[in-house]
This record gives structure tokens, sequence and C-alpha cells, in this order.
């Protein structure tokens, strides 16, 4: 009897101790998803108001300007998050992995630390900072350069997205750095001897020792930050005073989505959106 037991406990027990787990991803992951699939060929409005509309919120969404707006606000954003920030971060990590640099552990929680307030207290900060005639920035750029103190950031269209990038930029690129840091910390010196001892420059040890042995991170932190420059959401929405901006010069495919979901009410458009950016 025991025997029958022990056999019955063995054979079952991974699926005791997996049935927790998987009760959470039905109801929280797998549901949802399908529901929002399924969704997405209606249109909504209300939780009982459901038409069926098969591939128009598709069409529709392909045809809209705003639509086309918001991917490429997104896209712009992206490019200068990798092309912009990540080669500012690489750049300090580079300076704080010298040895000659004096109180290293403070720099890197410099750096690292306005990540840790998070994107709403950020965006509140620059939209002070970037305040016409009193804000930081235009007092900053008017003292230095001459530039008109009446600047609106957030009010003309060709700035706004330069005063996102600006922001995420300073958000971002601590955080970023670390994980570049982390990359530099686990090069053998030994690599960086030989190449020495070879009559290497320092631009030819940074391309055949330094970047063969951050690859791996670097590609990581390309994705991690693709990824994230996809889901801009809370950054425009606050600093543009829960609005797309000018002319939708801040509307990103997320704040799209939400604007078609919570605002407009329709969650099946919305889910539409959703499917769009995923398989985007």
């Amino acid at each position: 009897m025991r025997q029958a037991l022990f056999r019955l406990q063995h054979r079952y027990a991974p699926y005791i101790l997996l049935t927790p787990f998987a009760l959470v991803f039905v109801v929280f992951l797998l549901y949802p998803l399908v529901n929002s699939f399924v969704l997405a060929f209606y249109v909504t409005s209300g939780p009982k108001a459901h038409i069926f509309v098969g591939f128009d919120n598709f069409r529709f969404l392909f045809d809209d300007p705003d639509f086309h707006r918001a991917v490429w606000n997104t896209c712009v954003y992206a490019f200068f998050s990798v092309f912009l920030q990540l080669p500012v971060s690489l750049g300090l990590a580079l300076l704080l992995n010298q040895g000659f640099v004096k109180g290293r552990n403070f720099f890197r929680f410099g750096f690292f630390s306005p990540h840790l307030i998070g994107q709403v207290f950020v965006a509140v900060l620059f939209s002070v900072i970037f305040i016409p005639k009193f804000g930081l920035l235009n007092r900053t750029l008017n003292f230095l350069f001459d530039v008109p103190i009446d600047t609106k950031w957030l009010g003309d269209p060709g700035l706004v997205m330069p005063a996102l990038v600006l922001t995420a930029l300073w958000m971002y690129v601590g955080f970023n750095m670390i994980y570049f840091l982390a990359a530099l910390q686990t090069i053998d010196r030994q690599l960086y001897e030989a190449a020495d001892v070879d009559g290497a420059s320092p631009w030819q040890k940074f391309l055949h020792v330094t970047v063969p042995g951050i690859r791996p991170v670097a590609v990581f932190v390309v994705v991690l930050s693709t990824i994230g420059s996809f889901q801009l959401f809370e950054l425009p929405y606050i600093m543009l005073n829960n609005t797309s901006g000018p002319d939708n010069s801040g509307l990103t495919v997320v704040m799209y989505l939400y604007q078609s979901g919570w605002i407009l009410g329709d969650l099946g458009f919305a889910s539409a959106i959703g499917w769009a950016l995923t398989l985007g």
C-alpha cells in the first residue's frame, strides 16, 4: 500500500507542483491573449456590444494617417535610442572602466540613479525643465549660445521628439552603461596585453578585443532598447499633458492604442493595434 502511494506521489508530484503556475498562466496570460485576438475582429462599444467586422479593423488601421504618424514617431525614437543613447552608454562605460578614474563607484551610481526614479516623475521633471522663459534648459542655452529663451520645446511639432529623446537619454544612458560596464569587466586583461605586445593601436584593440568581448551583451542591450522604445507611452503622455502633442508629434503606437481602447472605447480596434505592434 505504501509503495503504491509512493509511486502515485512520485508520478503526480510534478503536475501538482506545476498547477499553480499553469493556473496563473492560463488566467492572466493565455486567456487575455486569445480574447484580445478574437476582439481584434470586432468593433466594440462597452463590455457587451460587439459587432463582427472581420479584417476591417486592420484595413482601417493601415489606412489611418494617425497610425502612420504613430509608427513613424516610434521608429524615430527607437532609432535614437539605439544609435545615440547606446554609444553614449558605451562611452561612459569605457571611461569608468579605466583604472585612473577616481570615485568610479560614485559616478556609476550617479549615472544609474535616474533610472530608479521612474518615467512619470522624470516626465514631470522635464516638463518643468522645458518650460519657455523660466525653464532650466532654455535659460542655459540662452546663456551659452544665445538661443531664444521662449523656445517652446513641447509646443513646437519639430522640437517635441528631440525633447523626448533628450529626456530618455538622461534617464536610460546610465542603465545601459551598467550592462556595458559589466561586459567590459569580464574581458580577459591578457588579451589587451597581447594586443600591446603586437603593437595594436587603441582603436584596433577596441575593434578586435573590446567589441568581440561585449558583443553578446551589446546584442541584448540593443534588443532591450528596441523593445522598450516600441512600448513608449508614459514619458510623452505625461510630458505633453495627457495629449499626443501638437500635430500628433508625440504620438506613439502604444499611445494610439490607449486612445483607441480607453478614450474612444473601442477595445476591438485597440486589440488590432496591439496585434499589429506584436507581429510588426
